[in-house]
């Protein structure tokens, strides 16, 4: 499902009958729980399906990453004249 296991809040949410419904249907024939739907229907609606993907396929450690961001920010602001990140 995701790069690490994520903690789990139980929420409350509004859907429209047919969704449910079809949410329902769709875990049954799958074997997975309800909750597992609306997660990665959440997760793909949302674009973080697609970050997984980017950071499954990346070597980059959190350090990195940080100073290769970080360094791509001080590079705009110098080419957009306004100095440099701290």
């Amino acid at each position: 499902m995701g790069l690490m296991a994520m903690a789990r809040r139980k929420t409350t949410v509004y859907l429209d009958e047919d969704v449910l419904r079809a949410s329902r249907v769709f875990a049954a024939r799958t074997g997975q729980h309800e909750y597992e739907i609306v997660n990665a229907a959440l997760r793909s609606f949302l674009g973080l399906a697609a970050v997984e993907r980017v950071w499954e396929r990346s070597q980059l450690t959190d350090e990195g990453a940080a100073a290769l961001a970080y360094g791509e920010l001080r590079a705009m602001r110098r080419e957009a004249g306004g100095g440099t990140a701290g």
